[in-house]
């Protein structure tokens, strides 16, 4: 297993709040084609879960991304606000289920959008 591959894992295994945005499902135990952004969730004071009837509101506080072509690389990180507010937080992100390169299961919040992934790489350089 490379290093990359424990750190995606840890990422996952971590508590950070995080919404994840993948091209295709997420299965770290194969070598699939993906790309997968993180996007750290700083939540303030009041906020809900879901934004519908939650007060408050989500802030990213950091992005990071991965191309999972054969093996896992890190493509991009930042922490620049500036940079950060170009990325469109995704709405519809739910429970999702993904398998981690040990082949364990986990579930966290994100979406599949081959769509939304194609956008947020045209933003990054």
């Amino acid at each position: 297993m490379s290093d990359n591959s424990k750190s995606l894992d840890r990422t996952f295994l971590g508590g950070a709040r995080k919404i994840v945005v993948c091209k295709a499902d997420i299965d770290l135990s194969k070598n699939n084609d993906n790309t997968i952004f993180i996007l750290y969730v700083e939540e303030s004071l009041g906020s809900a879960g879901g934004r519908i009837g939650g007060a408050g509101f989500r802030k990213i506080s950091r992005i990071v991304c991965y191309k999972t072509i054969s093996g896992i690389e890190k493509i991009f990180e930042t922490q620049d606000d500036d940079v950060i507010s170009n990325f469109e937080i995704p709405l519809s992100a739910v429970a999702m289920d993904i398998e981690l390169s040990n082949g364990i299961p986990k579930v966290v919040q994100g979406i599949v959008d081959e769509d939304l992934v194609n956008s947020y790489l045209k933003l990054i350089p």
